[in-house]
């Protein structure tokens, strides 16, 4: 922890640029402007990490981590930013996010621009905020974990149509499922009695948006210590475009969806479902077993949005209220 406070007061911060190279079409250029905007702000040289097939993010940020930096800047999307907040987690180390790829749900969710310098500002700046995150089956995510209907339309949804037509690409791939049976399910959350439905999908949020900025659930915030439950029962086309209307106009109440807070959720189907953790589909199963980490993660935003000390800074002015006492 002293490393913390010394590279801060001698030569500038340290940090760490986890890259995912498939996301990128200039990455010399990225490098260039990203190495000149530190250098410009007294920062010390980044160290550059790639991510791989085999490794999306885990291992280069934990030698990141084990390297002594502050902040950890990461060029990807959702996939690659997810595998990077598990080994952050419970670390003074600061996660900023450099959005590249197709999906970016937690950078919309807070309200980051997807303007490069305006997110590598955002690094550089003073804004620091604690966020929750989710834990299941030994991964984290910042977003939210679903099963049944929503990790079936990402598992339909090609790469190469999202590159090409961006988020409309979902409403493609969710079209060819609308009309799938639905799931039988037993829902516990925290000590509560369990809940039986008969659902399309079973999503546990931290926050609200989903693609395209679509506000599925108004009162998720990120830092609250809650994960938001919102159980979706469509049976019918009909049924369907009734919910999505009365989300897109952000009416309070939303029909043939129910919502519930809890900081541990199990989902259990009874038969195996398509699984999804931010955006990325993971292996089905018919369990879905969450819980919240309350504000666990260190995150760069923009000043003014809800700023709170910088980790090094909480340590100093304790040091300092300890060596008074």
């Amino acid at each position: 922890m002293d490393g913390l406070v010394d590279t801060h007061g001698a030569g500038g911060l340290r940090s760490a640029v986890v890259v995912n190279p498939a996301k990128l079409d200039d990455p010399d250029g990225l490098r260039r402007k990203i190495n000149r905007m530190l250098a410009a702000a007294g920062w010390a040289p980044p160290i550059w990490l790639e991510t791989t097939v085999a490794d999306p993010g885990r291992g280069q940020t934990r030698q990141a981590v084990e390297a002594g930096v502050e902040v950890v800047l990461v060029c990807g999307g959702d996939g690659t930013i997810m595998s990077c907040v598990s080994e952050l987690v419970g670390t003074d180390v600061a996660l900023a996010i450099l959005p590249c790829g197709t999906g970016n749900l937690l950078a919309s969710n807070l309200g980051l621009s997807g303007d490069l310098t305006a997110a590598i500002e955002v690094a550089i700046g003073p804004g620091r905020r604690q966020v929750d995150v989710g834990a299941i089956e030994g991964r984290c995510f910042t977003v939210m974990a679903g099963m049944g209907f929503d990790a079936q339309l990402l598992k339909s949804t090609s790469e190469s149509t999202k590159a090409r037509i961006g988020w409309l690409a979902y409403l493609m791939g969710g079209a060819r499922h609308l009309r799938d049976r639905p799931m039988r399910v037993t829902i516990r959350i925290d000590d509560q009695p369990p809940l039986r439905r008969r659902a399309r999908t079973v999503l546990v949020a931290n926050v609200g948006r989903l693609q395209g900025g679509v506000r599925l659930l108004a009162a998720a915030e990120p830092d609250d210590g809650f994960l938001d439950v919102a159980v979706l029962t469509p049976r019918t086309v009909g049924h369907w475009l009734s919910l999505g209307w009365a989300v897109l106009c952000r009416r309070t109440r939303v029909p043939r969806m129910e919502v519930f807070r809890g900081q541990r959720v199990e989902v259990t189907s009874n038969r195996a479902q398509p699984r999804e953790l931010d955006g990325d589909v993971i292996t089905p199963g018919r369990t879905l077993r969450v819980k919240v980490l309350p504000r666990a993660l260190w995150l760069c935003v923009p000043q003014g949005a809800r700023r709170m000390d910088r980790p090094w800074e909480a340590l100093v002015r304790f040091r300092q209220a300890d060596d008074m006492s």
